[in-house]
């Protein structure tokens, strides 16, 4: 892509958005399957980016970065310890001499700039766009060994994928910006994850297992274990949640920490910070506030603090209490209600997209005794998953999840497009069949899985299609008064809070 033009914002996001994998080459991925050699090449063409920027992976070590993978409840795990960090902050650095915290995660849910925030806030747009064409630029005035990377050139042209060059962009961002304390979120499993070029973390952690990704991943446990611990490295304190689902995998996590030469491994259960106030909804973000609290005692004890946690997570210093409180984390066991033009309507919504999470995030509605309430207040729910094999087995776990508990009124599947005029551009996603799209072929299929079930137990829903997020939603208004869950999707977690908010382009 030419980028001698335009210089705005606009032009980055534009510039970005070239970078997705498509449908088809996505596709044909996935019918080969998990390749070590692909594997491997990926993570040495990450190492290459960064080398053409002028870095060398031992220079991130002053960032002091922390690792956090797993299935679900990574990004949660990761804003809770940064919620904690940032406590450290907030006096003038304090004690370990925190400057500033950065956290990288994925994916957006409004704006591709949540992925990458400095003490609590994504980055303005000047600055996104400033460090975009930097490394832009840079990228397109360097070269690589043509024989060792053939499929980089043209150098002036090529450019990482989408994924890759926000993670190297992050990278670039934070050295630039001072930035002393960095968290880091996988993107897809751990070992060839463009995230894992750190060298030193002070510390790894690993939230709830399970099976996702399993084309990059594999499909057993054992595969996506093996994969996900790669982040350990020698000498770096590694932490895992307890695997109540998989408890299987504690020997696999035990033995790939002694591999690959952590300096120790120790497994979190949740119920040790219980009774301590949490900013996040949900019992289960217990397990993910017990993991951000031993990896952020883990860090600062590495920056010098002596003031941490016993080991038993007894006693919580302030800042520890004061940061789990404080944690947010949209899009995750959320509640919204009172939202100017949606008046009547409250919001539930979870991104929940894999087969653990449904059966989390279900639990936790069954316990929000609110929704429905008494009297006239109708049950909705919103669902899409436009881009998983396992699209229709959500579905219906859901269903079978809620059955006896929670009985919807009316069911609504959409696309993840956001408004009749199209995608706001940061939505914008070229990884899903646009034939599928256009015909709502996936939408009309949950509609027969809905109604499958509906005929099993005796019920009947009505069941409502729409193309955009839009006019989902406000087909919802006449239902009002009415609680509305939104599951399935983050990409449609997102689309649901950029028309709520009015957030158009």
């Amino acid at each position: 892509m030419d980028m001698r033009g335009g210089r705005t914002y606009k032009d980055a996001i534009a510039a970005l958005n070239t970078l997705q994998s498509n449908f088809a080459s996505l596709e044909a991925k996935r019918q080969i399957g998990p390749s070590v050699n692909k594997n491997e090449y990926s993570i040495k063409v990450v190492y290459e980016y960064i080398r053409r920027l002028g870095y060398s992976p031992k220079d991130f070590n002053r960032l002091n970065v922390i690792h956090v993978t797993g299935t679900k409840g990574k990004g949660s795990t990761c804003a809770f310890t940064e919620s904690i960090l940032l406590q450290y902050v907030a006096n003038g650095g304090g004690p370990g001499g925190i400057k500033k915290v950065g956290l990288f995660t994925s994916p957006h849910l409004k704006s591709v700039r949540e992925r990458i925030r400095i003490d609590g806030k994504p980055i303005n747009e000047s600055l996104f766009t400033r460090y975009f064409f930097e490394v832009w630029d840079k990228l397109s005035n360097t070269t690589s060994d043509a024989d060792e990377f053939p499929d980089l050139e043209p150098y002036d042209v090529v450019k990482p994928m989408y994924f890759k060059y926000l993670t190297i962009l992050s990278f670039h961002i934070f050295m630039s910006e001072g930035v002393n304390t960095a968290i880091y979120e996988v993107g897809v499993g751990g070992k060839y994850d463009s995230t894992n070029i750190v060298e030193a973390p002070t510390a790894t952690g690993v939230s709830a297992l399970g099976v996702d990704h399993v084309a990059m991943l594999g499909s057993t446990i054992d595969s996506i274990t093996w994969n996900k611990t790669g982040i350990f490295k020698r000498g770096s304190p590694a932490f895992s949640s307890v695997q109540h689902e998989y408890p299987q995998t504690h020997q696999q996590i035990t033995e790939r920490a002694e591999e690959l030469g952590a300096s120790s491994i120790e497994f979190v259960d949740g119920v040790s910070v219980a009774g301590v106030r949490l900013g996040l909804q949900g019992e289960f973000q217990r397990d993910n506030a017990a993991l951000a609290v031993k990896l952020a005692a883990a860090h600062l004890a590495h920056l010098g603090v002596t003031d941490l946690p016993s080991s038993d997570l007894s006693y919580l210093p302030a800042p520890f209490k004061e940061g789990l409180a404080r944690a947010q984390w949209d899009g995750r066991c959320q509640v919204i209600d009172h939202k100017p033009g949606f008046e009547g309507l409250s919001f539930y919504i979870d991104g929940a997209h894999t087969l653990e999470s449904i059966n989390v995030c279900t639990s936790w509605l069954a316990t929000r005794s609110e929704f429905g309430g008494a009297g006239s207040r109708r049950k909705v729910l919103l669902f899409n998953q436009q881009g998983r094999d396992n699209a229709n087995q959500l579905l219906t776990q859901l269903y079978d999840n809620l059955h006896g508990r929670v009985s919807f009124d009316t069911v609504v599947f959409t696309t993840n497009i956001t408004w009749a005029s199209g995608y706001n551009a940061e939505l914008v996603s070229m990884n899903n069949s646009q034939a599928a799209i256009d015909t709502l072929s996936v939408q009309k299929g949950f509609a027969e899985v809905w109604e499958q079930r509906d005929a099993k137990y005796g019920k009947k829903t009505e069941i409502k299609v729409f193309k955009e997020i839009e006019a989902g939603l406000n087909s919802l208004k006449s239902l009002a008064p009415a609680d509305v869950f939104v599951v399935g999707s983050l990409h449609l977690v997102g689309g649901v809070l950029s028309v709520l908010d009015g957030d158009r382009d």
